[in-house]
């Protein structure tokens, strides 16, 4: 059987989210052993969903697995769903749906990998129980959001002193309140990971304008920031996995 494979995303006006969704892809491709493997966006820029699975349809394929690239679940992967599966009917092509990236071990230890290449890249030797952590993610109004990260941060929270979350932007805890937090337990060193896919503009700027007043306000003397979500070979191991997870059920 002849197998692509289609990651949906959210979408960004960013060219670093279209260059890491091209490599991840490629990387999908090679280590998943598909026919093809290609992105769309859900919003904001094309290609959309109908023009995605229209370019995955003029391939000589049998089935076509759809990734629902979302590090939440909630209203966008039902959406972005919905939008691919009116596209059924158009197509003998059968379309499996993965789960979205998250509740999953697999991003407990993509987080904890991103945590100690900060630590190994400042040369901190502490132990993992003197370390504290802060977790930021984008925000959402769809409470199984914060589900997701609480599930990362308890999954974390037995290893290191302090583990908690906030977020960027719709709902509390905000970054001003988080790092409130950790500066009232007085963190020898404070991790602070960047819990976003890709470097778009919220990890470039955005975060950085509540971030850095709110540190500056602190007593926080040792802070690192990990690098975001991106290209890590995990989360490409894990695009598989979810696939995987479905494709083998069909």
């Amino acid at each position: 059987m002849k197998r692509g494979l289609l990651i949906i995303d959210r979408g960004s006006k960013e060219k670093e989210v279209f260059d890491e969704l091209s490599f991840i892809c490629e990387k999908v491709k090679q280590k998943g052993d598909y026919a093809f493997a290609n992105y769309c966006f859900l919003e904001v820029v094309p290609p959309f969903i109908s023009e995605g699975i229209a370019k995955c349809l003029e391939s000589d394929i049998d089935a076509l697995t759809i990734v629902p690239y979302f590090l939440y679940p909630g209203r966008k992967v039902k959406a972005a769903v919905n939008e691919a599966v009116k596209l059924q009917s158009t197509t003998n092509v059968k379309f499996t749906f993965t789960k979205p990236m998250s509740m999953h071990q697999k991003m407990v230890d993509i987080v904890e990998s991103k945590i100690a290449s900060a630590l190994a890249k400042a040369n901190v030797s502490l132990p993992k129980s003197k370390v504290d952590v802060m977790i930021i993610g984008h925000g959402s109004k769809d409470p199984r959001a914060q589900l997701s990260i609480k599930y990362v941060t308890d999954g974390l929270s037995s290893a290191y002193r302090n583990v908690d979350y906030c977020f960027l932007e719709i709902e509390e805890p905000t970054i001003q309140q988080g790092v409130q937090r950790f500066d009232a337990l007085k963190p020898e060193v404070l991790v602070i990971v960047f819990y976003f896919l890709h470097e778009g503009a919220h990890v470039k700027r955005d975060i950085y304008g509540d971030l850095n007043p709110a540190l500056e306000r602190s007593q926080i003397k040792k802070f690192l920031i990990t690098e975001h979500i991106g290209t890590d070979e995990k989360m490409i191991d894990f695009i598989i996995e979810r696939a995987r997870e479905v494709e083998d059920a069909n």
